[in-house]
């Protein structure tokens, strides 16, 4: 235990040594996490919508007046007038204009003559985004339009009931689970596996060789090292997201408990897996090549962005392997949901048994001689 303990008191040395190394494992997921989070997910405001009006009756008067309500209240959209429904068009080609909506002369008669009216709403479409919130803005206005004043006895249609079982989540919370996996990630390919190969290459190994360190104890070492650091990167990551996102799930003891588990369980499944993938390497440009490509096939099927619901069946079996995806699950069930440990107990038994089974993997590929 004493050279094991050795082992992990250098690699804990090199690293708090270089405090560029540690900003730097923490940098990009907080980025991340402050830029994504504000940048994606938030709500279309200040959008420009023209609106042609050939009736000028009453009825069209009503559709101003929603118009007005949303510019005030919501502030999705803002009205320009125009006389030309084909200008009007043109200009949302153009993007000058953000969508327009077209009154038909005679409207508010056939309102009145219940003879089927329609409003022209055209958008553009090649922005789904934006076309699919000005939609939605309108459909609720012509809902309420078509609303009669007074309400019938007998309810004709069905009414359907929404009940939110959580308070709204913006995208930066839904965003905290990933950056926090994100982080602990990072910090593993950085001063795990970078490290261990920079280690190999300047023939720090060699040292360690001339030694009597048995095999099991300096891959024990150099996995409890990369273990800890990982496990900082990990609760520094979840304190400061938390904190930017709002959420005061760190200030229960309960929650800080399973996410101190959920934490130590993710650095042995994300160290044991790297650890694997580097025990036999010797090209320090290996692991910086490996970067990019391990966090695109890690981290995007997780779910992390998009549910794995959506995606395609090859797709689906490499986010039923992927650490990353049960790491994220439970992220999401504690910061987001308040789900408990019976809600990532199952996520817990597989990163445990996914690191403890790479690390008894990469034991015997580990080379003990030069």
């Amino acid at each position: 235990m004493n050279r094991m303990f050795a082992i992990v008191e250098r690699e804990m040395r090199k690293f708090f040594r270089s405090p560029t190394l540690m900003i730097m494992s923490l940098m990009m997921p907080i980025l991340q996490l402050l830029i994504m989070g504000n940048a994606f997910g938030g709500k279309i405001t200040g959008a420009h919508i023209a609106i042609v009006d050939y009736d000028h009756g009453p009825e069209a008067l009503k559709i101003r007046e929603g118009f007005d309500a949303i510019a005030v209240n919501i502030k999705t959209f803002t009205t320009v007038e125009y006389t030309d429904e084909n200008k009007a068009r043109e200009d949302v080609r153009t993007g000058k204009i953000d969508a327009a909506v077209v009154i038909p002369a005679q409207y508010s008669r056939r309102v009145y003559a219940q003879d089927a009216p329609q409003i022209g709403f055209v958008v553009d479409n090649s922005d789904l985004f934006t076309s699919s919130s000005l939609e939605a803005e309108m459909q609720s206005l012509v809902t309420a339009l078509t609303t009669p004043v007074i309400q019938p006895r007998l309810a004709t249609a069905i009414a359907l009931e929404i009940v939110e079982l959580y308070p709204y989540v913006d995208y930066m919370k839904f965003l905290l689970p990933a950056c926090c996996a994100l982080a602990m990630y990072i910090s593993v390919m950085i001063g795990g596996g970078m490290l261990y190969i920079d280690d190999k290459a300047r023939g720090v190994h060699e040292g360690y060789l001339v030694t009597p360190i048995t095999r099991l104890e300096l891959v024990m070492g150099l996995n409890m090292a990369g273990s800890i650091k990982a496990v900082l990167s990990g609760i520094c990551l979840t304190i400061i997201g938390s904190l930017m996102a709002g959420l005061g799930v760190i200030f229960h003891p309960e929650a800080d408990l399973e996410l101190l588990c959920l934490i130590i369980v993710t650095a042995i499944a994300f160290n044991g897996m790297m650890f694997l993938m580097m025990v036999r390497v010797d090209d320090p440009l290996v692991p910086r090549a490996m970067f990019g490509v391990l966090n695109l096939l890690l981290f995007y099927p997780s779910g992390a962005m998009y549910p794995i619901n959506a995606f395609p069946p090859w797709l689906r079996a490499i986010a039923i392997i992927d650490p990353f995806t049960y790491c994220v699950h439970a992220f999401k069930e504690i910061l987001l949901k308040d789900g408990g440990f019976v809600a990532i107990r199952y996520d817990l038994l597989f990163l445990f048994v996914f690191g403890m089974g790479t690390l008894l993997v990469a034991t015997p590929l580990f080379k003990r001689t030069l």
